[in-house]
């Protein structure tokens, strides 16, 4: 007699941390930690890891984990008062037992919800009151899919604005050998030149040097091709207009503490983002949009030419 599949399993992680383990039929799997929501582990039916995360990344709170998919709220980068990237990404989650209904096709049923509310700490900073819904799914084919929601719950009719991203950090396996389609012609802000604008002049992007801008009204679905590999990710995002490419290359590399001097070579951050044009939510109104989808496919390279935030491979 065979067993039923397991398609959500609770375990204990690394340090003592909790974590969730999202597995499909096929052999598709997720791994994901309570500590900061954050999904540290995405890998194909040949268990093929497809996320990076450092080797010297910190499962030690309040450290936040060098790599996966960082949840940035409500704050990306360092251009408020909070910590880089915001608080949630150092937050404890809960698992959500009653999440209301998610605007999703999907047919997965490994999934989570996680819920994160506001606390003391966060009010020393930032003094609002918010509940930030986020499902992980994953699919029947592969794909990684979440959703978030995020609602002011302030009491006092303040409004709040923040700013957010998926900081997704991919595994290639050259980061020479990487290209980026989607976001040519395309203005964006570089950070490394004080956030001045340009223009994207190339026909894809490709890295021989640290990259660090911030792509501003860009479509829906943006390619990551690893040539070295033949693979290519589909990045797929609703409700999130923005797109930040980010590789710290070889310099910057060594003065980051939880990253290796050449592990550079095989990540690329593509963050499905809310930058240039924060949101604002009166009381009582929450944003329910903002979906990212990754998928990967392999190819032929021979014939290839030219992602809810959705990642698929």
């Amino acid at each position: 007699m065979s067993q039923k599949p397991v398609y959500v399993k609770q375990c204990i992680g690394l340090n003592g941390l909790e974590k969730i383990i999202l597995k499909e039929v096929r052999g598709f799997s997720a791994e994901v930690y309570l500590y900061g929501g954050q999904v540290t582990s995405w890998k194909n039916e040949r268990g093929e890891e497809l996320l990076f995360v450092s080797s010297k990344a910190n499962f030690k709170p309040p450290k936040s984990i060098r790599g996966g998919i960082p949840i940035c709220f409500p704050q990306f980068s360092n251009l408020g008062s909070l910590e880089h990237h915001g608080f949630a990404r150092n937050k404890l989650w809960t698992l959500d037992p009653n999440p209301p209904p998610f605007p999703t096709n999907s047919s997965s049923k490994a999934f989570i919800d996680l819920i994160l509310k506001n606390s003391e700490d966060d009010s020393k900073n930032w003094p609002h009151r918010y509940e930030f819904r986020l499902r992980i799914a994953l699919g029947p084919t592969g794909d990684l899919m979440m959703t978030s929601r995020i609602r002011n719950t302030n009491k006092d009719g303040k409004s709040f604005t923040f700013t957010f991203a998926y900081h997704t950090y991919l595994y290639v396996t050259d980061i020479s050998e990487v290209r980026i389609e989607g976001l040519e012609t395309l203005d964006y802000l570089d950070n490394l030149k004080n956030r001045q604008r340009f223009t994207e002049q190339g026909d894809a992007i490709t890295f021989e040097s640290e990259v660090d801008k911030v792509y501003v009204s860009t479509p829906t679905k943006i390619a990551i091709i690893d040539h070295e590999r033949k693979r290519t990710f589909e990045v797929r995002k609703d409700g999130l207009p923005d797109a930040v490419v980010w590789n710290p290359w070889d310099k910057k590399a060594k003065t980051i503490s939880d990253l290796g001097d050449d592990e550079y070579k095989n990540m690329l951050c593509v963050q499905s983002a809310c930058v240039e044009k924060p949101i604002t939510l009166k009381p009582g109104q929450d944003i329910r949009r903002m979906r990212y989808n990754t998928f990967f496919l392999y190819r032929n390279f021979c014939s290839l030419i030219s992602c809810p935030h959705l990642l698929q491979i």
